[in-house]
Protein backbone atom coordinates (compact mmCIF):
# COMPACT_ATOMS: atom_id res chain seq x y z
CA UNK A 1 0.00 0.00 0.00
CA UNK A 2 2.94 2.83 -0.04
CA UNK A 3 3.46 0.78 -0.10
CA UNK A 4 4.81 4.91 1.17
CA UNK A 5 7.31 2.17 -0.15
CA UNK A 6 10.02 8.34 -0.76
CA UNK A 7 13.26 8.09 0.98
CA UNK A 8 10.04 7.39 3.05
CA UNK A 9 8.07 4.44 0.45
CA UNK A 10 3.70 4.31 1.35
CA UNK A 11 2.78 1.55 -0.57
CA UNK A 12 -0.38 2.13 0.60
CA UNK A 13 -2.26 4.75 2.37
CA UNK A 14 -2.30 3.02 5.70
CA UNK A 15 -0.99 -0.54 6.09
CA UNK A 16 2.68 -1.94 6.88
CA UNK A 17 4.98 -4.24 5.72
CA UNK A 18 7.73 -3.49 2.76
CA UNK A 19 5.14 -0.63 1.88
CA UNK A 20 6.28 0.92 5.24
CA UNK A 21 8.03 3.74 5.97
CA UNK A 22 11.75 3.72 6.15
CA UNK A 23 12.57 7.41 6.27
CA UNK A 24 13.77 8.95 9.69
CA UNK A 25 12.00 11.90 11.53
CA UNK A 26 13.50 15.47 10.91
CA UNK A 27 13.87 18.44 12.25
CA UNK A 28 15.02 22.00 10.56
CA UNK A 29 18.57 23.77 11.81
CA UNK A 30 17.46 25.05 15.61
CA UNK A 31 14.29 24.88 15.21
CA UNK A 32 11.51 22.54 17.05
CA UNK A 33 10.58 19.34 16.19
CA UNK A 34 7.95 19.28 13.48
CA UNK A 35 6.63 16.40 15.09
CA UNK A 36 5.79 18.09 18.01
CA UNK A 37 3.37 20.36 17.00
CA UNK A 38 0.58 20.11 14.45
CA UNK A 39 1.66 24.21 13.42
CA UNK A 40 5.44 23.72 12.67
CA UNK A 41 5.85 27.40 10.33
CA UNK A 42 7.41 27.46 7.27
CA UNK A 43 10.64 29.20 9.23
CA UNK A 44 11.31 26.30 10.57
CA UNK A 45 12.18 24.42 7.39
CA UNK A 46 15.07 27.42 6.09
CA UNK A 47 18.53 26.07 6.37
CA UNK A 48 21.77 27.77 6.65
CA UNK A 49 22.87 29.12 3.35
CA UNK A 50 26.54 27.99 2.61
CA UNK A 51 26.52 24.18 4.49
CA UNK A 52 26.83 21.20 2.83
CA UNK A 53 22.84 20.33 1.53
CA UNK A 54 23.42 16.79 1.38
CA UNK A 55 24.97 16.33 5.33
CA UNK A 56 23.81 19.66 6.45
CA UNK A 57 20.82 20.68 5.68
CA UNK A 58 18.95 19.48 8.39
CA UNK A 59 19.87 17.32 11.77
CA UNK A 60 17.18 14.74 10.78
CA UNK A 61 14.99 13.63 8.25
CA UNK A 62 11.39 14.50 8.90
CA UNK A 63 8.07 12.60 8.62
CA UNK A 64 5.50 14.12 6.60
CA UNK A 65 2.43 11.50 6.77
CA UNK A 66 -0.36 12.35 4.30
CA UNK A 67 -2.90 11.24 6.71
CA UNK A 68 -1.90 14.15 9.18
CA UNK A 69 -5.00 16.10 9.87
CA UNK A 70 -7.05 13.47 9.27
CA UNK A 71 -10.15 13.93 10.80
CA UNK A 72 -11.80 10.76 12.34
CA UNK A 73 -15.13 9.60 12.28
CA UNK A 74 -16.98 8.40 15.12
CA UNK A 75 -17.11 4.54 15.92
CA UNK A 76 -20.68 4.45 16.25
CA UNK A 77 -20.89 6.48 12.32
CA UNK A 78 -18.57 3.75 10.74
CA UNK A 79 -20.83 1.49 9.17
CA UNK A 80 -23.38 3.75 7.31
CA UNK A 81 -20.21 6.13 6.07
CA UNK A 82 -18.58 2.88 4.65
CA UNK A 83 -21.50 2.20 3.32
CA UNK A 84 -22.03 5.80 1.17
CA UNK A 85 -18.32 5.33 0.60
CA UNK A 86 -18.77 1.83 -1.77
CA UNK A 87 -22.05 3.08 -2.66
CA UNK A 88 -20.76 6.00 -4.42
CA UNK A 89 -19.14 5.30 -8.71
CA UNK A 90 -15.55 6.58 -8.95
CA UNK A 91 -14.88 8.16 -11.74
CA UNK A 92 -11.27 8.20 -12.25
CA UNK A 93 -9.04 5.11 -12.10
CA UNK A 94 -7.77 3.53 -8.73
CA UNK A 95 -5.25 0.78 -7.76
CA UNK A 96 -6.02 -1.88 -5.21
CA UNK A 97 -4.10 -3.14 -2.18
CA UNK A 98 -4.12 -6.73 -0.59
CA UNK A 99 -2.76 -7.12 2.39
CA UNK A 100 -1.11 -10.87 3.62
CA UNK A 101 -0.10 -10.43 7.06
CA UNK A 102 1.99 -13.43 7.89
CA UNK A 103 6.05 -13.53 7.73
CA UNK A 104 8.10 -16.72 8.60
CA UNK A 105 10.35 -14.41 11.24
CA UNK A 106 10.50 -11.12 12.07
CA UNK A 107 13.38 -9.45 10.55
CA UNK A 108 15.09 -6.71 12.99
CA UNK A 109 14.61 -3.67 10.51
CA UNK A 110 10.99 -4.11 10.25
CA UNK A 111 8.17 -2.16 12.35
CA UNK A 112 5.10 -3.80 11.05
CA UNK A 113 5.41 -7.55 11.93
CA UNK A 114 1.87 -9.00 12.40
CA UNK A 115 1.88 -13.19 12.50
CA UNK A 116 4.00 -16.26 12.26
CA UNK A 117 3.62 -17.70 8.87
CA UNK A 118 1.67 -20.89 9.36
CA UNK A 119 1.28 -22.95 5.72
CA UNK A 120 -1.92 -24.11 7.10
CA UNK A 121 -3.39 -20.20 7.59
CA UNK A 122 -2.93 -19.76 4.00
CA UNK A 123 -6.11 -21.53 2.09
CA UNK A 124 -8.16 -19.73 4.73
CA UNK A 125 -6.78 -16.39 4.50
CA UNK A 126 -6.88 -16.61 0.93
CA UNK A 127 -10.53 -17.62 0.76
CA UNK A 128 -11.01 -14.54 3.31
CA UNK A 129 -9.54 -12.29 0.49
CA UNK A 130 -11.56 -13.88 -2.47
CA UNK A 131 -15.29 -13.64 -0.54
CA UNK A 132 -14.27 -9.81 0.41
CA UNK A 133 -13.76 -9.02 -3.28
CA UNK A 134 -16.90 -11.01 -4.14
CA UNK A 135 -18.75 -9.34 -1.64
CA UNK A 136 -17.55 -6.17 -2.48
CA UNK A 137 -17.24 -6.79 -6.55
CA UNK A 138 -20.79 -4.91 -7.41
CA UNK A 139 -20.67 -1.98 -5.39
CA UNK A 140 -19.92 1.46 -7.27
CA UNK A 141 -16.98 2.44 -5.52
CA UNK A 142 -15.41 -0.82 -7.25
CA UNK A 143 -17.26 -1.76 -10.69
CA UNK A 144 -17.23 2.08 -12.09
CA UNK A 145 -13.92 2.74 -13.45
CA UNK A 146 -10.76 0.32 -14.35
CA UNK A 147 -8.36 -0.56 -11.77
CA UNK A 148 -5.11 0.08 -13.75
CA UNK A 149 -2.41 -1.67 -10.57
CA UNK A 150 -2.81 -4.06 -7.79
CA UNK A 151 -0.47 -4.69 -5.10
CA UNK A 152 -0.29 -7.93 -3.43
CA UNK A 153 1.82 -5.94 -0.16
CA UNK A 154 2.24 -7.61 3.43
CA UNK A 155 3.82 -9.90 5.37
CA UNK A 156 5.21 -12.15 3.03
CA UNK A 157 2.71 -12.47 0.39
CA UNK A 158 5.04 -14.94 -1.56
CA UNK A 159 5.07 -17.18 1.33
CA UNK A 160 1.48 -18.58 -0.10
CA UNK A 161 1.20 -21.94 -1.64
CA UNK A 162 1.77 -21.32 -5.52
CA UNK A 163 -2.09 -22.48 -5.79
CA UNK A 164 -3.68 -20.40 -3.44
CA UNK A 165 -1.47 -17.42 -5.19
CA UNK A 166 -2.51 -18.61 -8.59
CA UNK A 167 -6.40 -18.73 -7.34
CA UNK A 168 -6.35 -15.14 -5.72
CA UNK A 169 -4.91 -13.89 -8.91
CA UNK A 170 -7.51 -15.61 -10.97
CA UNK A 171 -10.07 -13.75 -8.50
CA UNK A 172 -8.83 -10.57 -9.20
CA UNK A 173 -9.36 -11.09 -12.83
CA UNK A 174 -12.73 -11.93 -11.48
CA UNK A 175 -14.25 -9.37 -8.89
CA UNK A 176 -12.38 -6.44 -10.18
CA UNK A 177 -12.34 -4.50 -13.43
CA UNK A 178 -8.81 -4.70 -13.96
CA UNK A 179 -7.17 -2.16 -16.94
CA UNK A 180 -5.93 -4.07 -19.95
CA UNK A 181 -2.48 -3.32 -18.68
CA UNK A 182 -3.28 -3.54 -15.39
CA UNK A 183 0.15 -3.84 -13.43
CA UNK A 184 0.49 -6.41 -10.39
CA UNK A 185 2.56 -6.75 -8.20
CA UNK A 186 3.56 -9.72 -5.66
CA UNK A 187 5.81 -8.38 -3.11
CA UNK A 188 8.09 -11.45 -1.18
CA UNK A 189 11.04 -12.17 -0.35
CA UNK A 190 13.48 -15.07 -1.95
CA UNK A 191 13.10 -17.69 1.17
CA UNK A 192 9.90 -19.93 0.68
CA UNK A 193 9.89 -18.87 -3.12
CA UNK A 194 11.28 -20.73 -6.46
CA UNK A 195 11.08 -20.70 -9.98
CA UNK A 196 8.49 -22.89 -10.60
CA UNK A 197 6.23 -21.02 -8.11
CA UNK A 198 7.30 -17.42 -9.79
CA UNK A 199 5.80 -19.05 -13.31
CA UNK A 200 2.54 -20.25 -11.93
CA UNK A 201 2.12 -16.81 -10.69
CA UNK A 202 2.76 -14.99 -14.22
CA UNK A 203 0.41 -17.87 -15.66
CA UNK A 204 -2.08 -16.51 -13.45
CA UNK A 205 -1.35 -12.90 -14.55
CA UNK A 206 1.35 -11.45 -12.13
CA UNK A 207 3.93 -9.36 -14.29
CA UNK A 208 5.97 -7.61 -11.36
CA UNK A 209 7.83 -9.43 -9.33
CA UNK A 210 8.95 -6.67 -5.65
CA UNK A 211 11.42 -8.66 -3.19
CA UNK A 212 12.76 -7.14 -0.44
CA UNK A 213 16.44 -7.77 -0.33
CA UNK A 214 17.52 -4.98 2.26
CA UNK A 215 21.12 -6.10 1.47
CA UNK A 216 23.20 -8.65 -0.08
CA UNK A 217 25.98 -9.01 2.56
CA UNK A 218 25.66 -12.24 4.10
CA UNK A 219 26.79 -10.47 7.34
CA UNK A 220 24.38 -7.88 7.17
CA UNK A 221 21.35 -10.21 6.10
CA UNK A 222 21.95 -12.14 9.36
CA UNK A 223 22.20 -9.79 11.78
CA UNK A 224 18.86 -8.75 10.68
CA UNK A 225 17.04 -11.81 10.45
CA UNK A 226 17.18 -12.63 6.94
CA UNK A 227 17.63 -16.50 6.26
CA UNK A 228 19.46 -16.74 2.95
CA UNK A 229 22.66 -15.78 2.17
CA UNK A 230 23.34 -12.81 -0.27
CA UNK A 231 25.04 -15.03 -3.03
CA UNK A 232 21.43 -17.10 -2.79
CA UNK A 233 19.69 -14.04 -2.81
CA UNK A 234 21.46 -13.10 -6.29
CA UNK A 235 21.43 -16.15 -7.83
CA UNK A 236 17.23 -16.43 -7.26
CA UNK A 237 16.73 -13.08 -8.70
CA UNK A 238 19.07 -13.89 -12.20
CA UNK A 239 16.96 -17.14 -12.13
CA UNK A 240 13.52 -14.55 -11.87
CA UNK A 241 14.89 -12.57 -14.87
CA UNK A 242 16.13 -15.28 -16.83
CA UNK A 243 12.50 -16.79 -16.54
CA UNK A 244 11.59 -13.40 -18.34
CA UNK A 245 8.10 -13.48 -17.50
CA UNK A 246 7.74 -10.60 -15.22
CA UNK A 247 9.55 -7.30 -13.87
CA UNK A 248 11.60 -7.95 -11.47
CA UNK A 249 12.62 -5.39 -8.93
CA UNK A 250 13.70 -5.32 -5.15
CA UNK A 251 14.92 -2.49 -2.16
CA UNK A 252 17.66 -2.34 -1.04
CA UNK A 253 18.25 -0.33 2.77
CA UNK A 254 20.99 2.05 3.60
CA UNK A 255 22.13 2.97 7.23
CA UNK A 256 21.90 -0.23 8.47
CA UNK A 257 24.02 -1.30 11.89
CA UNK A 258 27.41 -2.93 10.71
CA UNK A 259 26.59 -2.12 6.89
CA UNK A 260 29.91 -0.52 5.22
CA UNK A 261 30.64 2.06 2.68
CA UNK A 262 32.02 -0.99 1.01
CA UNK A 263 28.96 -2.97 1.64
CA UNK A 264 26.60 -0.30 0.05
CA UNK A 265 28.85 -0.12 -3.01
CA UNK A 266 28.52 -4.06 -3.63
CA UNK A 267 25.09 -3.77 -3.18
CA UNK A 268 24.64 -1.18 -5.61
CA UNK A 269 26.76 -2.89 -7.88
CA UNK A 270 25.22 -6.29 -7.25
CA UNK A 271 21.99 -5.06 -8.78
CA UNK A 272 23.79 -3.66 -12.04
CA UNK A 273 25.46 -7.10 -12.52
CA UNK A 274 22.06 -8.56 -12.21
CA UNK A 275 20.28 -6.43 -14.58
CA UNK A 276 17.04 -6.11 -12.30
CA UNK A 277 14.29 -3.57 -13.78
CA UNK A 278 14.13 -1.67 -10.79
CA UNK A 279 15.63 -0.96 -7.88
CA UNK A 280 14.42 1.19 -4.71
CA UNK A 281 16.79 2.94 -1.97
CA UNK A 282 15.75 3.28 0.98
CA UNK A 283 16.82 5.01 4.01
CA UNK A 284 16.96 2.76 7.34
CA UNK A 285 14.48 3.73 9.80
CA UNK A 286 14.95 2.74 13.13
CA UNK A 287 11.31 2.56 14.59
CA UNK A 288 11.41 3.04 18.78
CA UNK A 289 11.23 0.54 20.79
CA UNK A 290 11.77 -1.80 17.85
CA UNK A 291 13.57 -4.96 17.92
CA UNK A 292 16.80 -3.04 16.17
CA UNK A 293 16.16 -0.33 18.45
CA UNK A 294 16.42 -2.51 21.45
CA UNK A 295 19.58 -4.53 19.78
CA UNK A 296 21.47 -1.41 19.37
CA UNK A 297 20.30 0.15 23.09
CA UNK A 298 21.99 -3.30 24.59
CA UNK A 299 25.13 -3.06 22.79
CA UNK A 300 24.11 -6.33 20.64
CA UNK A 301 24.27 -4.26 17.07
CA UNK A 302 26.43 -1.24 16.24
CA UNK A 303 24.47 2.14 15.85
CA UNK A 304 23.10 2.50 12.40
CA UNK A 305 24.20 5.75 9.98
CA UNK A 306 23.64 9.14 10.85
CA UNK A 307 21.54 11.15 8.96
CA UNK A 308 24.57 12.97 7.57
CA UNK A 309 26.21 9.34 6.53
CA UNK A 310 23.14 7.91 5.02
CA UNK A 311 22.96 10.87 2.27
CA UNK A 312 26.45 10.29 1.36
CA UNK A 313 25.24 6.87 0.99
CA UNK A 314 22.32 7.76 -1.24
CA UNK A 315 24.02 10.05 -3.12
CA UNK A 316 26.44 7.45 -4.17
CA UNK A 317 24.14 4.97 -4.98
CA UNK A 318 22.45 7.29 -6.82
CA UNK A 319 25.60 7.77 -8.90
CA UNK A 320 26.23 4.81 -9.44
CA UNK A 321 23.42 3.37 -11.10
CA UNK A 322 22.59 6.78 -12.94
CA UNK A 323 26.21 5.84 -14.38
CA UNK A 324 26.01 2.98 -15.02
CA UNK A 325 22.60 3.90 -17.18
CA UNK A 326 19.55 3.64 -14.89
CA UNK A 327 17.16 6.25 -15.33
CA UNK A 328 16.03 7.79 -11.89
CA UNK A 329 12.10 8.07 -11.95
CA UNK A 330 11.60 9.15 -8.57
CA UNK A 331 13.67 10.12 -5.52
CA UNK A 332 13.87 6.36 -4.16
CA UNK A 333 13.54 4.81 -7.41
CA UNK A 334 15.61 4.28 -10.41
CA UNK A 335 14.80 1.65 -13.66
CA UNK A 336 16.77 -0.09 -16.54
CA UNK A 337 14.19 -1.50 -18.78
CA UNK A 338 10.80 0.04 -20.20
CA UNK A 339 8.95 -2.82 -18.55
CA UNK A 340 9.45 -1.31 -15.14
CA UNK A 341 6.66 0.88 -14.40
CA UNK A 342 6.45 0.98 -11.06
CA UNK A 343 2.99 2.36 -11.51
CA UNK A 344 1.15 1.37 -8.17
CA UNK A 345 3.93 3.24 -5.97
CA UNK A 346 3.62 6.24 -8.60
CA UNK A 347 -0.07 6.39 -8.39
CA UNK A 348 -0.22 6.12 -4.65
CA UNK A 349 1.81 9.15 -4.57
CA UNK A 350 -0.51 11.22 -6.40
CA UNK A 351 -3.32 10.62 -4.07
CA UNK A 352 -5.24 8.25 -6.16
CA UNK A 353 -8.56 6.20 -4.54
CA UNK A 354 -6.75 3.13 -3.32
CA UNK A 355 -9.19 -0.15 -2.90
CA UNK A 356 -8.23 -2.08 0.07
CA UNK A 357 -8.63 -6.08 0.51
CA UNK A 358 -7.44 -8.21 3.57
CA UNK A 359 -6.61 -7.36 7.23
CA UNK A 360 -4.62 -4.89 8.05
CA UNK A 361 -4.79 -3.35 4.13
CA UNK A 362 -5.24 0.46 4.28
CA UNK A 363 -6.78 2.43 1.45
CA UNK A 364 -8.65 5.75 0.78
CA UNK A 365 -11.52 7.14 -1.53
CA UNK A 366 -14.14 9.82 -1.70
CA UNK A 367 -12.54 11.98 0.93
CA UNK A 368 -11.88 9.40 3.54
CA UNK A 369 -9.43 6.73 4.50
CA UNK A 370 -9.88 3.67 6.60
CA UNK A 371 -8.05 0.48 7.68
CA UNK A 372 -9.50 -2.84 7.69
CA UNK A 373 -9.09 -4.79 11.02
CA UNK A 374 -5.88 -6.56 11.68
CA UNK A 375 -7.02 -9.59 13.64
CA UNK A 376 -8.11 -11.93 11.30
CA UNK A 377 -10.15 -13.65 13.55
CA UNK A 378 -12.23 -10.22 15.03
CA UNK A 379 -12.15 -9.50 11.38
CA UNK A 380 -14.41 -12.98 10.82
CA UNK A 381 -16.39 -12.58 13.54
CA UNK A 382 -17.27 -9.03 12.29
CA UNK A 383 -18.47 -10.00 8.67
CA UNK A 384 -20.49 -12.70 10.44
CA UNK A 385 -22.10 -9.88 12.53
CA UNK A 386 -23.14 -8.25 9.08
CA UNK A 387 -20.36 -5.42 10.04
CA UNK A 388 -18.13 -3.57 8.24
CA UNK A 389 -14.63 -5.05 9.30
CA UNK A 390 -12.64 -1.30 9.20
CA UNK A 391 -11.30 0.56 11.91
CA UNK A 392 -9.81 4.14 11.92
CA UNK A 393 -11.93 5.68 9.39
CA UNK A 394 -11.27 9.31 8.72
CA UNK A 395 -12.29 11.94 6.46
CA UNK A 396 -9.01 13.22 4.61
CA UNK A 397 -7.13 16.40 5.81
CA UNK A 398 -8.74 19.63 3.85
CA UNK A 399 -5.51 20.26 1.44
CA UNK A 400 -5.38 16.28 1.15
CA UNK A 401 -5.34 16.77 -2.42
CA UNK A 402 -2.50 19.89 -2.28
CA UNK A 403 -0.60 17.81 -0.45
CA UNK A 404 -0.33 14.74 -3.01
CA UNK A 405 0.48 17.34 -5.39
CA UNK A 406 3.45 18.23 -3.64
CA UNK A 407 4.87 14.86 -2.40
CA UNK A 408 4.20 13.58 -5.96
CA UNK A 409 5.64 16.72 -8.17
CA UNK A 410 8.99 16.51 -5.76
CA UNK A 411 9.05 12.12 -6.10
CA UNK A 412 9.03 13.16 -9.79
CA UNK A 413 11.65 16.36 -10.33
CA UNK A 414 9.40 19.02 -10.40
CA UNK A 415 6.89 20.83 -8.39
CA UNK A 416 4.19 22.98 -10.37
CA UNK A 417 3.56 25.56 -8.18
CA UNK A 418 0.82 27.42 -10.30
CA UNK A 419 -0.82 24.23 -10.22
CA UNK A 420 -0.91 23.82 -5.97
CA UNK A 421 -1.33 28.04 -6.12
CA UNK A 422 -5.11 26.79 -7.70
CA UNK A 423 -5.83 24.36 -5.28
CA UNK A 424 -4.41 26.73 -2.33
CA UNK A 425 -4.92 30.38 -2.95
CA UNK A 426 -1.96 32.14 -1.34
CA UNK A 427 0.41 28.87 -1.06
CA UNK A 428 3.26 30.38 -3.51
CA UNK A 429 3.33 33.61 -1.39
CA UNK A 430 4.02 31.70 1.93
CA UNK A 431 6.45 29.54 0.88
CA UNK A 432 8.64 32.10 -1.10
CA UNK A 433 11.05 33.08 1.24
CA UNK A 434 11.57 29.10 1.47
CA UNK A 435 12.00 28.54 -2.15
CA UNK A 436 14.25 31.11 -1.95
CA UNK A 437 16.32 30.02 0.86
CA UNK A 438 16.56 26.30 -0.57
CA UNK A 439 17.34 27.53 -3.85
CA UNK A 440 20.33 29.60 -2.03
CA UNK A 441 21.35 26.44 -0.18
CA UNK A 442 21.58 24.45 -3.03
CA UNK A 443 18.51 21.96 -2.22
CA UNK A 444 16.84 22.91 -5.70
CA UNK A 445 16.30 25.54 -8.18
CA UNK A 446 13.60 27.46 -8.64
CA UNK A 447 12.08 28.28 -12.17
CA UNK A 448 8.92 30.02 -12.94
CA UNK A 449 6.01 28.19 -11.72
CA UNK A 450 8.79 25.32 -11.16
CA UNK A 451 10.47 23.86 -8.66
CA UNK A 452 13.44 21.12 -8.60
CA UNK A 453 15.02 19.43 -6.24
CA UNK A 454 18.46 19.04 -6.59
CA UNK A 455 20.36 15.75 -5.12
CA UNK A 456 20.74 16.80 -1.85
CA UNK A 457 17.43 17.69 -1.88
CA UNK A 458 16.11 14.97 -2.83
CA UNK A 459 17.39 12.97 -0.01
CA UNK A 460 16.13 15.28 2.21
CA UNK A 461 12.94 15.48 0.18
CA UNK A 462 10.87 14.24 3.42
CA UNK A 463 12.14 17.86 4.63
CA UNK A 464 10.82 19.78 1.80
CA UNK A 465 7.63 18.19 1.93
CA UNK A 466 6.94 18.87 5.25
CA UNK A 467 7.90 22.66 4.64
CA UNK A 468 5.57 23.27 1.69
CA UNK A 469 2.93 21.39 3.85
CA UNK A 470 3.46 24.09 6.50
CA UNK A 471 3.30 26.45 3.49
CA UNK A 472 -0.15 24.96 3.17
CA UNK A 473 -1.20 25.54 6.49
CA UNK A 474 0.18 29.00 6.65
CA UNK A 475 -1.81 29.85 2.96
CA UNK A 476 -5.22 28.21 4.46
CA UNK A 477 -4.75 30.77 8.32
CA UNK A 478 -4.20 33.51 6.16
CA UNK A 479 -7.45 32.88 3.70
CA UNK A 480 -9.50 32.19 6.72
CA UNK A 481 -8.17 35.11 8.41
CA UNK A 482 -9.21 37.42 5.90
CA UNK A 483 -10.89 36.10 2.43
CA UNK A 484 -14.46 36.51 4.00
CA UNK A 485 -12.75 40.34 4.34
Amino acid sequence: MVDLKHGDRIASPMHGGHGGHHGQVAVGHGSRHPMAAANASVEDYLVRVGCDPLTEAFSRRAFSPPWRGSRPIDADNADAVIERVFATPRSETAVAYLHVPYCQNHCLFCGFFENVWRPEAGPAYVDDLIAELAARARTPLIASAPIDAVYIGGGTPSALDADDLSRLIEALHSYLPLSADCEITLEGRSYGFDIAKAAKLADAGVNRLSLGVQSFSTEVRRRLGRKRSGEEVATFLSELLALGRTSVVCDLIYGLPGQSEADWCRDIDTVGRIGLDGVTLYALNMFPGGPMARAVEHGKLPPPATPAAQAQLYAEGVARLTDGGWLQVSQSHLVRSLRERNRYNASIKRGVACLPFGAGAGGQAHGHRWRNVIDIARRREMIEQNRAPIEGLALVPPDHAAHAMIAAGLETGRLDLAAVEVLRPGFRAAVTPLLANWTAAGLGELRGDGFSPSLAGSFWISNLTSGLTAGLSAATTRCEDGCGL
